[in-house]
């Protein structure tokens, strides 16, 4: 008769554009059996892709990426796959970044500059339900709130249905509703359903504002 078989190791998905910083982080988490690093992507779309395309338990990301936000990556993972663990590594310790992270939903905020001795431990209290903040991190946040010194952040912007952005995307592309209910496989009315929302989402009032908006978001290339 055999034993209970051993806890699965948590999957991991690394975000960050340096390969050299990757290529670390795997090195150091494959000395631990407790995590396994399942796939890797250097910008936010492979990041976002890659979520899609398989299953994770933590998602270990920069906040500063060459496409998009790491922050928006969060939001958007999180709020098609909110049972998933985002943990920050980064080396912008801002009270704004740290702020809008926290309000996006990420489960941990650590420095570049202690990974090698944070990570595992943020890693393990993530994993087991915790909010991990380095204690740069927690030492900045309560002496801002302390002073009353709360970081001025922009409210997030709104999260776009997986459609949505497909719709946003191909308007951005200079494509017509006739063109885009055709690509999707969707109705021209359908179409316009979704663009009518999209502005009312993001309060803009034309095609040009969205396309604009599709490009400062990286959501296509300039």
């Amino acid at each position: 008769m055999t034993g209970p078989s051993p806890t699965a190791p948590t999957r991991i998905l690394l975000i960050d554009d340096h390969r050299l910083l990757r290529d670390g982080l795997r090195a150091l988490l494959a000395r631990h059996h407790e995590f396994h690093v399942t796939g890797e992507a250097g910008d936010g779309a492979s990041a976002l892709r890659a979520v899609r395309s398989q299953q994770y338990d933590v998602v270990l990301l920069d906040v500063h990426l060459p496409d998009m936000s790491g922050i928006e990556v969060a939001r958007r993972i999180l709020s098609v796959f909110p049972e998933v663990k985002v943990l920050v590594l980064s080396s912008d310790h801002s009270h704004s970044c740290v702020h809008e992270a926290l309000l996006a939903g990420v489960s941990g905020y650590i420095l570049k500059d202690n990974a090698t001795d944070e990570l595992i431990r943020a890693l393990h209290a993530v994993v087991s339900g915790q909010l991990y903040l380095c204690p740069e991190i927690s030492t900045d946040i309560v002496a801002s709130y302390r002073s009353g010194l709360l970081p001025n952040v922009a409210p997030p912007q709104p999260i776009l249905s997986e459609r949505e952005l497909q719709v946003l995307k191909l308007l951005a592309d200079g494509l017509r509703s006739k063109e885009i209910a055709d690509n999707l496989g969707i109705g021209a009315k359908s179409v316009e359903t979704y663009r009518a929302r999209l502005m009312e989402k993001l309060k803009l009032g034309s095609v040009a504002e969205l396309t604009r908006y599709a490009v400062r978001e990286g959501i296509v290339p300039p």
